[in-house]
């Protein structure tokens, strides 16, 4: 056995119920983005609105279809486009669409058609500067979606924005900034069904942030948004756990190699992390392109050889997590669980699910 990621879709139901209970009575879009954070889209969907969501987001337009082509029906979220961005295409699959300018505006409404107009939510940029709609554009932008609406090229669905997470006093700001572009778009006579602004960090700990509905991300595949608390902490389940064996070739003496390499999702780098085989932590030493260094005493070297080694996984069971990885790595926990490549088998536990 290489190296197998095992996505847990019973862990994966408790933290989406959990998320939506927190968020009520605000509804919960789950963002679904990168392959849902590497774990797999597609095979997630289900469970996640089995457990609560009411819709997906992702970022690119060929996601939300391929959605669609599994026949996943609840109302889906893309909002990152580009130049050949096929605006036709989502508007005909009833793919609700963000809008951050009037280019983007003007491009979708022209894609529209009198009897299947698209369904927009227009994003007004609160600080993050990631894209939306500048203060000094918002007038502008609505005034035009406004039109559109009355033509039936458009329908709003949304108003919209990012917060930035960075302090409180930047989310206040972003805050206040969002209730004035709701007050200003009210104003030029537009409101809209969904206003949102969340996602997981002020999902979680901000309810005036939550609105009508609240974006939860990478809470819902068990890793924490605050650097100060884990997911554990939190009462999240980690989702997915990567597994490996021990490699039958020779290694210095007191060490052992694992079959998973930094091409497997092991990260470089990492100081101080460790593996768990039979519930005993083992340092790691050297990180190579398909096998890891670890270090084993003498003494274990010879019993360990039938047993399934964990990168990381459940820090509620004692083993390392993604988490665990990040911070010895300088990183995220997203960032470890999106690393694990396609390359690596994904094998989805759905035995749970009767328990629950």
């Amino acid at each position: 056995m290489s190296a197998i990621a095992v996505i847990d879709h019973a862990a994966f139901a408790h933290n989406v119920s959990m998320l939506t209970a927190r968020a009520a009575p605000a509804e919960v879009m789950l963002a679904v983005k990168a392959d849902a954070y590497g774990h797999g889209m597609l095979d997630l969907a289900a469970t996640a609105l089995a457990a609560g969501a009411r819709s997906l987001a992702v970022l690119e337009i060929p996601a939300a279809l391929a959605l669609r082509a599994a026949a996943v029906e609840c109302p889906l979220f893309a909002w990152l486009h580009g130049a050949e961005s096929d605006f036709a295409a989502a508007i005909t699959a009833r793919v609700d669409l963000g809008v951050s300018s009037l280019h983007e505006l003007d491009r979708i409404a022209a894609a529209a058609t009198g009897s299947l107009p698209a369904r927009v939510h227009l994003k007004i940029d609160t600080g993050l500067h990631r894209n939306g709609a500048l203060p000094e554009q918002w007038a502008a932008l609505v005034t035009a979606a406004r039109a559109h609406a009355a033509a039936g090229r458009i329908v709003i669905e949304g108003i919209w924005s990012h917060l930035a997470d960075t302090s409180v006093d930047a989310d206040d700001a972003a805050l206040t900034a969002f209730a004035r572009a709701l007050a200003e778009a009210a104003e030029l006579g537009v409101t809209a069904r969904v206003r949102h602004i969340a996602a997981s960090s002020a999902g979680w700990r901000e309810p005036r942030a939550r609105y009508d509905l609240v974006r939860f991300g990478i809470a819902a595949y068990g890793i924490s948004p605050f650097d100060e608390h884990t997911g554990h902490d939190l009462g999240l389940r980690a989702v997915m756990t990567l597994r490996t064996t021990l490699l039958d070739s020779p290694a210095p003496a007191g060490r052992r190699w694992i079959a998973a390499g930094w091409a497997d999702g092991v990260p470089l780098g990492a100081t101080g992390a460790d593996v768990s085989i039979g519930g005993v932590r083992y340092a790691v030493e050297t990180v190579e392109v398909d096998r890891t260094l670890i270090v084993a005493p003498p003494d274990d070297t010879d019993t360990l050889d039938s047993q399934v080694v964990t990168i990381f996984g459940e820090p509620g069971a004692g083993e390392p997590s993604a988490e665990d990885w990040a911070r010895s790595s300088g990183t995220i926990g997203d960032e470890i669980v999106t690393g694990v490549p396609p390359r690596v088998p994904r094998h989805h536990d759905r035995s749970g699910l009767a328990r629950r």
